[in-house]
């Protein structure tokens, strides 16, 4: 990402919404962004992984977990599983686990909370329906920023125009 949520922010404060400054980077990626792909479900990431292996070329994975911190939705093989396909982040309204290897993917992931206990992997789960936390509204195909300044959202791609007339040496 060649500019940041702040700049963003001062360009087009009409047309985003910020989340709630309740999320932690985990993954390698600090910046990232790209189309949004939602998901709900509590405490079970069987649909994280169905949606996960699916080309994620531009896009990144929304979870609604519930906000809940007792189990981790996102471990090291779905962070692996995101990277071999393309995903460009997850943002998690929950845990993640496997902190220390997380930091070591090409890939931008946040999260609320760390915790050692793994998601049930059989379970419930929607895929490509509104949810709602951290104060907005996320709709499939909205577009996500997010740095390690805030994450932000907005039902158009956000772009600055680039000055390509370097200043003479």
């Amino acid at each position: 990402m060649d500019y940041s949520t702040s700049d963003l922010c001062d360009h087009f404060a009409d047309a985003i919404d910020v989340l709630e400054p309740m999320f932690i980077n985990f993954g390698g990626q600090s910046a990232f962004s790209g189309r949004v792909k939602t998901v709900k479900c509590f405490e079970n990431n069987e649909m994280i992984a169905e949606v996960l292996q699916q080309d994620g070329t531009g896009r990144v994975l929304l979870v609604d977990g519930g906000g809940s911190t007792r189990r981790a939705l996102i471990d090291i093989d779905l962070a692996e599983l995101a990277t071999d396909n393309n995903w460009q982040g997850i943002v998690v309204y929950g845990a993640v686990r496997h902190v220390e290897e997380l930091e070591e993917c090409e890939l931008g992931i946040q999260a609320i909370a760390s915790i050692p206990v793994a998601a049930d992997s059989e379970g419930a789960g929607e895929q490509g329906v509104p949810v709602n936390f951290a104060g907005v509204s996320f709709f499939d195909d909205d577009f996500l920023y997010a740095d390690s300044t805030g994450i932000i959202i907005s039902a158009e791609e956000l772009l600055l125009e680039v000055d390509d007339n370097p200043a003479d040496e």
